[in-house]
């Protein structure tokens, strides 16, 4: 679960835009991008080339 002052300050790599965190994935969507990014440990892997699109 990420804290809601790092969601925050986070922003989509590719685009800079907002995330939104998705607590049944675990993972930071970007609804711009139409991207998705995986949390792992409580660590957002915020990588472009790993992201899942949707």
């Amino acid at each position: 679960m990420l804290d809601k002052e790092v969601l925050d300050v986070l922003a989509c790599p590719k685009c800079r835009g907002d995330l939104e965190y998705d607590k049944n994935d675990d993972k930071l969507v970007c609804h711009s991008c139409h991207l998705k990014y995986a949390v792992k440990e409580d660590v957002p892997i915020m990588l472009i080339d790993e992201a899942e699109k949707f």
